[in-house]
């Protein structure tokens, strides 16, 4: 049943499916790590949970957003490299500076 819905499908929409299912679940984890610094109060948590929620959640909003204003094929590539790079900075910072 699931395989003839994804062929009756064009790649782009599973592919924006498979990502906005990603972008909950890395929504989640960036939810639990708040919480942790929440209760905690560690800048580490804090500073985790903003990498994953840009890495995950981040990315695939800023696609999306740029996609629906018209922006071209690069300007979404930019974009998405930007976000992830500052997510990933920030979980850089998590771990090894916080």
């Amino acid at each position: 049943m699931l395989l003839e819905v994804l062929q009756l499908t064009d790649p782009f929409s599973v592919g924006t499916i498979a990502a906005g299912i990603t972008a909950v679940g890395g929504l989640f984890v960036a939810a639990l790590a708040y919480r942790g610094y929440r209760r905690n109060g560690s800048t580490k948590m804090r500073a985790l949970a903003f990498g994953i929620g840009l890495l995950t959640t981040g990315v695939f909003l800023a696609a999306i957003t740029t996609a629906v204003i018209g922006a071209g094929t690069g300007v979404v590539l930019l974009v998405r490299g930007l976000v992830t790079v500052i997510g990933l900075c920030a979980v850089l910072y998590a771990i090894l500076i916080a």
